[in-house]
């Protein structure tokens, strides 16, 4: 795969062997962005480490018995950064294309060096689909007028070219997708368009034992009869994550997973562990900017929120809800620091949060915290959503994706 002049620029804003000190757990590589990260920084950062990323992907594919995999990375790839995360996939033979729900991500994709299909499962602006053709993107059809919107597009591109495009089918979900009772005349009128050309067809999951099923016959009475009336639809998809755990006969023709690859189970955290060992790619870390010696009686936070009841050391991190480090917190998370894990206390406010270090000052300023990620199982996104009760997916897509990125080259624990 080439390497675009933007990709090229943000890897060599850090340089090979730029670690930063405190990173013993792998060495820092590249930095998404046009700086490289100060290896003074206090204020949060978040680590993406290729290798379970790799590892992750490999895990899928064996539980999707070899079939090719479009990777979902919307949201910001979870979390981790779309023009960190979508080379790395792009690079990976198991995965077949990548799959985004908004049209700047698609185009984001393209600038950050993607090369293999994108497909846009979400609707695009009128405005923004030259320009989305032009880059190669697939856009997914699935409104009634869907034939009068690609028309739009063709005339609007001078009535040349073709476009690539996925039929998106409601067969339960009620969320996206035409209608499955309405796709079949539907989906004949859109191959007998001479510009389009349908690259696979889908549909999506409802992760209900009792729906799902039904949903995926559905699917495939209407890919029967859409095939007995001549149209292509290219290959099959409906697994996504859950999908691809626990219910093996919607593996269909590719499966296409998100949050997986990104190293968190999707629904049954302690039956998906016997099936397959996920690492959580993304670790959020920040430095301590304080410690602190309270006397008993005295307290931390709004409002008083923790009162120590015997002297006690507190570290203070520059790390709040703002950056995406839940609130819910204090209700059992723990930070990693100095090879020890400690809890937090008082209450997360926008961009601070505080720890108690128990007797001794077991930190010092400046000291790196580990907050999420595989340091310990207590810091995998699966067990911090777990204890916080919270999902996986709000610990990872609510990072601020203004944070720093920085590419970890570790080996496989």
């Amino acid at each position: 795969m080439g390497v675009s002049r933007r990709r090229f620029l943000s890897l060599a804003a850090v340089g090979a062997g730029a670690a930063l000190p405190g990173m013993a757990s792998g060495t820092a590589f590249a930095r998404t962005g046009a700086a490289p990260l100060s290896p003074h920084r206090f204020d949060p950062w978040v680590e993406i480490i290729p290798q379970h990323l790799a590892h992750n992907t490999s895990e899928v594919a064996r539980l999707a018995g070899g079939r090719p995999i479009l990777a979902v990375v919307k949201n910001n790839a979870y979390g981790l950064g779309l023009d960190t995360v979508g080379p790395l996939l792009d690079a990976n033979p198991a995965i077949q294309g990548l799959a985004v729900v908004k049209g700047e991500e698609a185009l984001a994709l393209r600038a950050a060096g993607v090369a293999k299909p994108v497909l846009l499962m979400g609707m695009f602006d009128p405005q923004e689909g030259p320009e989305l053709v032009r880059a190669g993107v697939q856009l997914a059809l699935f409104t009634p007028d869907a034939g009068e919107r690609v028309d739009a597009l063709i005339r609007d591109l001078g009535g040349h070219g073709s476009l690539d495009v996925q039929p998106y089918l409601d067969t339960g979900m009620g969320r996206m997708g035409m209608p499955w009772q309405d796709a079949l005349q539907w989906v004949v009128d859109l191959a007998a368009r001479p510009h389009l050309r349908i690259r696979g067809t889908f549909t999506e999951l409802s992760e209900s034992r009792e729906l799902d099923p039904e949903q995926l016959r559905r699917f495939l009475a209407f890919a029967r009869e859409a095939r007995a009336r001549g149209v292509e639809l290219g290959p099959l998809h409906a697994a996504a994550s859950n999908g691809v755990f626990h219910f093996s006969d919607s593996h269909l023709d590719l499966v296409r997973p998100g949050i997986a690859l990104f190293g968190a189970y999707p629904s049954e955290p302690e039956v998906e562990r016997e099936m397959a060992e996920l690492l959580p790619a993304v670790r959020l870390r920040a430095r301590v900017v304080r410690v602190a010696h309270l006397q008993a009686g005295e307290s931390v936070g709004y409002h008083r929120a923790w009162v120590a009841d015997r002297p006690t050391w507190t570290a203070t991190l520059p790390v709040g809800h703002v950056d995406g480090y839940r609130r819910e917190s204090v209700n059992g998370a723990q930070v990693f620091i100095n090879g020890r894990l400690f809890p937090v206390i008082g209450g997360v406010s926008a961009s601070h949060s505080i720890v108690n270090l128990g007797d001794e000052p077991g930190a010092r300023v400046g000291d790196v915290a580990t907050l999420m990620g595989p340091h310990h199982p207590e810091l995998e996104p699966t067990r911090m959503a777990d204890l916080l009760e919270v999902s996986a997916y709000d610990l990872l897509m609510h990072l601020d994706p203004q944070l720093p990125r920085v590419l970890m080259e570790e080996t496989l624990r």
